[in-house]
């Protein structure tokens, strides 16, 4: 009970961790911030390098861990492979929406990290107890308490000098909101519970197909010559070509390695065994507070635009939000401990 306890703060400390540079560096190169770099990299030009890098990164940590052994297994052509369930492989669908709409989230022109993160982190704590009502968790007053903080926060993150967003930036983070809420109720069915070995093999299975559906999208759409949302023309297929610029693809590797991070040990919260209205605010809370040192980040070191009052006090929110649900949620846990 205590290490399943203190190992979520060792994940949610992980997840901070690659989720500052993951957001700043995607922010640099679509702002044209880093020395040395003659272009800058647009949306869905962006892409194709980041999504190969969390494939392999995604193949080498499951392999270094040995966890490929709690995935479920399929005899093909005589041998074993691992194989995902019906209902991992939707949840590994839904993971592979969110890591592009994240991704793009930080491209979009106009817009901050901090506010871009006020509308997806706080849209998604927004959802965690409703996805607990639907499940039949108890949710309790802290909760409805942190939701309101969490709307709140959106009024006041609108309120701002950058409540001028584009449709499109909208409909990333509706998809974003979208595939969590699918993710979360998945979960919640048939993993968040005290069963390790059924947690680690969704967690697996999730893993094996989010990253190769995420590739296998990108091909198809260079293939088709899918122009991104600023018409530029062919922006996937361009995507691709950025493996001939040395420059580049090394700093959209690491982006894609820092994503790949963000997104194993973001699951690796969602799935701890207590109620999403305690996950979730862990989540949210590493990812909120490492936009905001990215964000201030890119204003000290590479001239950005600091945050507008509007967007660190939807971001206080948000941190307020959390506080009222780890508090509760720890005094719960230590009654039950």
């Amino acid at each position: 009970m205590k290490k399943s306890g203190h190992s979520i703060w060792w994940f949610a400390f992980g997840y901070f961790a690659c989720y500052a540079p993951y957001s700043a560096l995607t922010k640099a190169i679509s702002d044209g911030m880093i020395p040395g770099l003659s272009l800058r990299v647009f949306g869905f030009e962006l892409l194709p390098v980041t999504a190969v890098a969390s494939l392999v990164g995604m193949l080498l940590s499951i392999t270094v861990m040995d966890w490929w052994k709690y995935a479920g297994r399929r005899r093909i052509f005589g041998r074993s492979v691992p194989w995902p369930g019906r209902w991992t492989f939707l949840s590994g669908l839904c993971t592979a929406a969110i890591i592009p709409t994240t991704t793009l989230a930080y491209t979009f022109g106009g817009v901050s990290i901090v506010f871009m993160m006020l509308l997806m982190r706080g849209g998604v704590l927004a959802i965690a107890p409703m996805v607990d009502l639907i499940s039949n968790r108890r949710v309790r007053w802290y909760s409805w308490v942190a939701l309101c903080l969490a709307i709140s926060a959106l009024f006041v993150g609108f309120s701002g000098r950058s409540c001028v967003i584009s449709a499109i930036a909208l409909v990333d983070v509706a998809i974003y909101l979208a595939a969590y809420f699918v993710r979360l109720r998945f979960m919640s069915r048939l993993a968040k519970s005290d069963d390790l070995h059924a947690r680690t093999r969704y967690f697996v299975e999730e893993q094996m197909i989010a990253t190769p559906a995420f590739v296998l999208m990108l091909v198809i759409m260079a293939g088709l010559g899918f122009a991104g949302v600023d018409g530029n023309p062919a922006a996937v297929l361009r995507g691709f070509a950025l493996f001939a610029d040395a420059k580049i693809t090394v700093v959209a590797i690491v982006i894609g390695l820092f994503s790949q991070g963000t997104g194993m040990f973001g699951g690796l919260i969602l799935l701890d065994r207590r109620e999403n209205t305690f996950c979730v605010p862990v989540n949210r809370a590493s990812s909120v507070l490492a936009g905001v040192l990215a964000t201030m980040v890119l204003w000290l070191v590479a001239g950005a635009r600091a945050p507008s009052l509007s967007e660190m006090s939807g971001a206080m929110l948000i941190i307020a939000a959390i506080a009222v649900l780890s508090t509760g949620s720890l005094k719960l846990c230590r009654k039950k401990c």
